[in-house]
């Protein structure tokens, strides 16, 4: 059925192109003008909407409408129009005569402005990334960003931006990360040096990516801890910010900030953004799991991330339970999503988690335990799981994660009587930390609203105003009546 919708789609392809291209053309020219008149009145919201007009139609650029705008906007055998040319592949017959008759004979722009210039290259960037012609595409990268350097003014920092990602992303896929890592050190000097903040903030993130690519975690947070900060100005770079973050954090076993920082990206990610949320959400799992806690069962369910985070559900079903020869299974069973996900070595680290509430649970269930009991239930695989099991409960009693006695002449774990929780401080700390979290997602509200101007200044009060509309009718009428008298 989907077959014979397909073909009857694709039977007519000459009527398909000429009612396409056109409108793909009528539409870039438009979005070409919104940033003409955003750059003439510096106004760079309006570079930022024709941006996001760009993406809508990202899906539908096709080689004819690229050649119909290269030719509209830039001058026909410049060295601008023949570099972007040369990177798009050659057009048929049957699409230039589509060109021809959907340009028609426009006037070119002798001296197009460098927003134009800019949003050219950006625009064959898009389109042979997406056609995955990634040598072309680095190529093409390469020129934007050494014509970028040239160019400073406030209204390219949106379209720099997008640059800069797209400039990463082509060297990235391609597996030539390394190679740009100066180059972006330099371009976030010059993005500095221009006062440039949404440049800083791509770039910052960029070369944290960078970093993180190649387990460089400790020159990830030098270049985090000195660049400078400021308000975010965008909110994608600042989720991800915060997932960066919260990975360096991890590794650096601040596993309290690093939660913080995952949670906080996953939350302030767009819906639209599924991919990005997967990942801040297997982080912060295994993050909870490495602090002692249990995500609830929600977690897993959220929608379109039940099959991405089905190993993280079963993984930590195995550490709830305490039971370490499961989460060896589930270790092995799911070790090339965890080698992909690059949390391999986290999930060696919640091997002593597990160990410890499997310890925990026994300490609550028996009062008194021998060591080699301990050892069996635990499932110890040790040459001398005896004596593992006995510093394993030892140093649980030190860390404070049992309340129970060691008893090394017979051998024995002998657990005191469990207390009231509520006794304790416990309860106030869990809500000292909620209303936290509260006022501080309030105060990030705040800081988001935006106000009208002269909102600051003092309102006019009901008095005034009735003084006011009395004066305007008063006034209002005397002019009628000297209106009456020149009658």
């Amino acid at each position: 059925m989907t077959q014979d919708v397909e073909m009857a789609e694709q039977a007519p392809p000459s009527n398909s192109v000429t009612s396409a291209s056109p409108s793909v053309f009528h539409h870039l020219k438009e979005i070409a003008s919104l940033i003409e008149t955003g750059a003439y009145a510096r106004e760079v919201r309006r570079i930022s909407r024709a941006v996001r007009l760009t993406m809508v139609l990202r899906k539908k650029l096709k080689v004819s409408s690229l050649f119909a705008f290269l030719n509209f906007f830039l001058l026909p055998g410049s060295d601008l129009h023949s570099r972007l040319s040369s990177f798009l592949p050659k057009e048929d017959e049957h699409d230039m005569e589509v060109d021809t008759a959907s340009s028609g004979t426009p006037t070119p722009v002798k001296h197009p402005l460098p927003e134009i210039e800019i949003y050219c290259y950006l625009l064959v960037l898009i389109f042979l990334i997406d056609q995955k012609k990634y040598n072309e595409a680095k190529a093409c990268s390469s020129a934007s960003i050494a014509r970028l350097k040239t160019v400073n003014r406030r209204t390219v920092d949106v379209l720099a931006s997008r640059l800069y990602y797209y400039y990463s992303l082509c060297y990235e896929l391609t597996g030539d990360l390394a190679e740009i890592r100066g180059n972006l050190l330099a371009l976030h000097r010059i993005a500095t040096l221009r006062r440039d903040e949404l440049g800083q903030e791509t770039l910052l993130n960029l070369l944290l990516r960078n970093y993180l690519h190649y387990n460089l975690y400790d020159q990830a947070e030098k270049l985090r801890s000195k660049a400078p900060h400021f308000e975010a100005h965008s909110n994608q770079q600042f989720c991800r910010y915060l997932f960066y973050l919260g990975k360096i954090r991890t590794i650096q076993l601040e596993y309290t900030d690093a939660k913080e920082s995952l949670l906080q990206a996953a939350r302030k990610a767009p819906q639209a953004a599924l991919g990005f949320r997967v990942q801040c959400n297997k982080w912060a799992i295994i993050v909870r799991l490495l602090l002692g806690e249990i995500p609830e069962r929600t977690v897993f369910m959220q929608k379109g991330m039940e099959k991405a985070l089905r190993p993280y559900f079963e993984l930590t079903n195995a550490v709830r339970i305490g039971d370490l020869e499961l989460f060896r299974n589930v270790a092995d069973k799911f070790s090339s999503t965890f080698s992909s996900d690059r949390t391999n070595n986290l999930i060696v680290r919640l091997r002593h988690n597990v160990i410890r509430t499997g310890l925990r649970n026994i300490s609550i269930s028996y009062s008194r335990i021998s060591l080699t009991d301990v050892a069996k239930k635990l499932r110890l695989d040790s040459p001398n799981p005896v004596a593992d099991a006995e510093s394993i409960v030892s140093k649980a009693i030190r860390d404070g994660a049992i309340d129970a006695t060691l008893d090394h002449a017979n051998g024995w774990m002998v657990s005191k009587e469990t207390g009231d929780i509520y006794s304790t401080n416990e309860p106030q700390i869990a809500f000292n930390s909620r209303i936290a979290f509260c006022l501080n997602m309030h105060n990030e509200a705040v800081r988001a609203l935006r106000f009208p101007p002269n909102s600051h200044k003092e309102k006019e009060s009901a008095e005034k105003r009735r003084e006011r509309q009395q004066q305007e009718q008063e006034l209002a009428q005397h002019i009628a009546e000297e209106d009456d008298d020149d009658f």
